[in-house]
């Protein structure tokens, strides 16, 4: 399970480090940033590691923080945004941008709302709390374990003081 988890965290990187050909459209990014936070919202972005996230607010008040990564599926990266609260709690997931020929039922709200209200400290199993897709088995995988990679950093990175 270890080895398995290790050789995903780096197809994450890999993925993660692959550059601007697999950024988001900004205004896909923007859309996603509006539908889970509100109108009228500032984003700030913030350098963390290698990482960027975005800290998300409303006049003075912090909403939340999100980041953006890439995972393989079965043959080419998929983009999507994690979003979490003022309490470490996933806001949401948005798939920005779905490659694959089969298994884009991964970008559905009824697959996505299934991670709301999570936290790193849940498990997220795939068959288990999350729902597989029939034909989506590599998506599902692979975007719940960039979900739970996603969460877990920004809770670190939050409650460490990193981001604020």
């Amino acid at each position: 399970m270890l080895r398995r988890l290790v050789s995903f965290a780096l197809l994450v990187a890999a993925a993660a480090a692959t550059g601007s050909a697999q950024a988001p459209p900004p205004a896909k990014l923007a859309a996603s940033i509006t539908r889970i936070f509100g109108a009228a919202v500032r984003v700030d972005s913030l350098r963390v590691d290698t990482s960027t996230v975005l800290r998300v607010s409303r006049a003075d008040s912090v909403l939340g923080f999100a980041s953006v990564a890439n995972v393989i599926g079965k043959d080419q990266p998929i983009t999507f945004l994690v979003a979490i609260d003022r309490d470490d709690r996933l806001k949401d997931v948005d798939i920005l941008v779905y490659r694959e020929p089969y298994g884009g039922e991964v970008a559905y709200e009824p697959w996505r709302k299934q991670f709301r209200g999570k936290t790193a400290a849940d498990s997220l199993r795939v068959g288990k709390e999350i729902r597989t897709v029939s034909g989506a088995t590599i998506s599902v995988r692979s975007v719940t374990m960039g979900v739970k990679i996603l969460v877990a950093n920004l809770t670190r990175w939050h409650q460490s003081g990193a981001i604020k």
